[in-house]
């Protein structure tokens, strides 16, 4: 089969993000890449040996051999975009955060069900080795049945003030909702589903650049009786400067793991075991895009398809109504 032909809408940061992973699925993704404008989008083109460049969004969504779209603007806009390119008749493969409320969701998914295309949530932690990694262990009752689960990561990196990010209108909420939600993904991703949360929220700081409001602690219970916690922060260190742990606690057992995905710990029914989920792809972005391209050639829904997308949003919004003061979408 013919590679996929992808158009990047916007060519910032995520973009090259995006584009580095896939110089390794040449085979599958081809990519061209469109800015508003047209120079920018020519050089980024040249930069990672895109197929073609356009000086609009539209001019991508007109050109017939563009099958998908990643739609990679800052959250404000990513509704907009979203439907135009199914409207177009464009598979769509939207950042996370996608929208900032379950109505945004409601409308994409009727929009997607009457294009019948595939809609992806660019949640890359879904598909990371880490993650699959955990679910297995868990699948397998490693450590016997589930107490206590406690992720952290935390980080003193802040936003330079010019990052669009600090403008919370274009970046759909706080600095927990625009980048936490990926850890609360994982944490929700296992294998046990969340049925009650709540979010605490620290005093904000004004310290530094990053004007956003940067930590948040969610406490919640499992559907298996499991308890935990989520600690999320961007201005508190940690060693050296991003090395983070994380556990699960079972009643036979305990798994330790490095929460960017170094390494895992298992100390369970199998005895103690060091593992090394896989570096080669520890971000998930190879994975994603394989199953984007699969569930277009298949005609199925992805991994990552809205409706699980939606679960975590239903858990956002409740995490903010909890915490009180500034909610998502504000």
């Amino acid at each position: 089969m013919s590679p996929i032909h992808v158009a990047f809408l916007g060519c910032g940061f995520i973009t090259g993000v995006h584009s580095r992973h896939l110089k390794r699925l040449s085979d599958l993704v081809r990519c061209s890449y469109a800015s508003r404008d047209a120079a920018k989008a020519e050089a980024w083109r040249g930069r990672f040996f895109g197929v073609r460049s356009y000086g609009s969004y539209q001019a991508a969504l007109e050109d017939p051999s563009v099958d998908a779209v990643v739609v990679a603007v800052p959250p404000r806009f990513h509704l907009e975009w979203t439907l135009a390119a199914l409207a177009a008749g464009k598979h769509v493969l939207v950042e996370k955060p996608a929208f900032p409320t379950l109505a945004d969701y409601e409308q994409v998914r009727a929009a997607r069900d009457a294009a019948v295309r595939v809609v992806l949530v660019g949640e890359n932690d879904h598909y990371k080795p880490l993650a699959r990694c955990l679910r297995t262990l868990l699948a397998e009752d490693a450590i016997g049945e589930l107490v206590f689960a406690h992720f952290t990561t935390l980080v003193k990196r802040y936003k330079q003030a010019d990052d669009w990010r600090n403008d919370e209108t274009m970046a759909g909420g706080d600095a927990f909702f625009e980048e936490g939600i990926h850890w609360l993904h994982v944490a929700n991703s296992l294998g046990p589903r969340m049925t009650e949360v709540r979010g605490f929220r620290p005093i904000p700081s004004a310290e530094g650049p990053d004007r956003r409001v940067k930590s948040m602690m969610v406490a919640f219970s499992y559907d298996n009786g499991a308890v935990g916690s989520l600690y999320y922060s961007r201005e508190v260190p940690s060693l050296l400067r991003g090395l983070r742990v994380s556990k699960l606690f079972g009643r036979r057992g305990i798994i330790s793991f490095e929460s960017n995905g170094g390494f895992v710990l298992v100390r369970g029914v199998r005895g103690p075991r060091l593992l090394f989920p896989g570096f080669r792809d520890v971000r998930g972005y190879q994975a994603m895009y394989r199953d984007f391209a699969g569930a277009i050639r298949g005609a199925r829904a992805p991994e990552m398809c809205l409706e699980a997308a939606m679960a975590d949003q239903r858990l956002m919004e409740r995490i903010y109504a909890t915490a009180g003061g500034v909610t998502t979408g504000s």
